[in-house]
């Protein structure tokens, strides 16, 4: 049995500064709905970085939980939420992925990862804000690949040192894990194409965030501006990261509020002034199996 405490504006408040700014913008029970599926993504997130030998096998015990549909918090919401087991379980396997010495071998299998580790909870949250049409799937979980994208652009230096290399090997031929811990220290001759490994991580999550965009038309009018913000301010950290490539190799960016300030007024004024339909979906990755559930 998962013991789970869901104190969701708790933890979405401290862990996820970025979508907590953003729920203010979401209907109260569409808030506290993504802050409870915020709680669940975290909860197995930090027991996938523990530092601990058997956290491989809870994690396995955890999807062997909610296949069977046992009465714990986790299930009842899923159940609740008309969230298909098999969703979360996708996630929970990308995060068992983790446990091992990752090295992405080429683009597909960076959007493979991304899948299973984001773009499970765009297509969950999708289901949160009660959306119905068949098309809006797959662009829930291209806004949460795009997410990822951002996520593995910020962090290289950070997840170097947890043995995982998330930037295609393809990319970045003959860059070792000494290398990627060398970014902290001194600069190094490799610098250039490790920079130009993340931009093009950013350059490929700006085509999920498009992506994303165009299934915004999709979901109900009460939540569209709140998930607009939330990827804006989220696609702001990419933008920020480009701007000086080589010194965001060295530090992780945040947006200050000022930043956030500027990019929900912005969207506030793109989501009046420009119609979503304008927004085209482009096929850019293969279907999922459990996409449609």
């Amino acid at each position: 049995m998962i013991d789970l405490e869901l104190n969701s504006t708790t933890v979405l408040r401290k862990e996820g500064k970025s979508f907590y700014w953003a729920s203010f913008f979401l209907p109260k029970n569409s808030k506290k709905n993504a802050g409870i599926l915020y709680s669940i993504c975290r909860y197995f997130d930090d027991i996938a970085d523990k530092n601990s030998e058997d956290k491989t096998s809870y994690l396995k015990k955890s999807i062997n939980e909610i296949r069977n549909n046992q009465n714990n918090k986790v299930n009842l919401f899923l159940q609740k939420n008309k969230i298909n087991n098999s969703i979360l379980i996708d996630l929970i396997e990308g995060l068992i992925l983790d446990q091992t010495q990752i090295k992405i071998q080429n683009k597909e299998e960076l959007i493979k990862y991304s899948y299973h580790v984001a773009g499970t909870v765009g297509l969950m949250m999708s289901k949160i804000i009660g959306v119905k049409h068949e098309k809006a799937a797959q662009s829930a979980i291209d806004l949460g690949i795009g997410m990822q994208l951002t996520n593995i652009a910020r962090d290289v230096y950070e997840d170097s040192k947890m043995k995982r290399i998330y930037l295609p090997a393809n990319w970045i031929p003959n860059i070792s894990l000494k290398n990627l811990n060398d970014l902290h220290n001194k600069s190094s001759e490799n610098d250039e194409r490790i920079s130009n490994a993340i931009y093009e991580v950013i350059a490929l999550s700006d085509k999920f965030y498009e992506n994303g965009f165009a299934g915004l038309k999709y979901i109900p009018l009460s939540t569209r501006l709140g998930i607009f913000i939330a990827a804006n301010i989220y696609r702001g950290i990419g933008i920020k990261i480009k701007s000086n490539k080589k010194k965001y190799l060295r530090e992780r960016v945040y947006l200050n509020f000022l930043e956030k300030f500027l990019i929900t007024v912005k969207s506030i004024l793109l989501f009046i002034f420009i119609p979503f339909m304008k927004y085209q979906y482009q096929q850019i990755r293969n279907n999922f199996p459990n996409e449609n559930l």
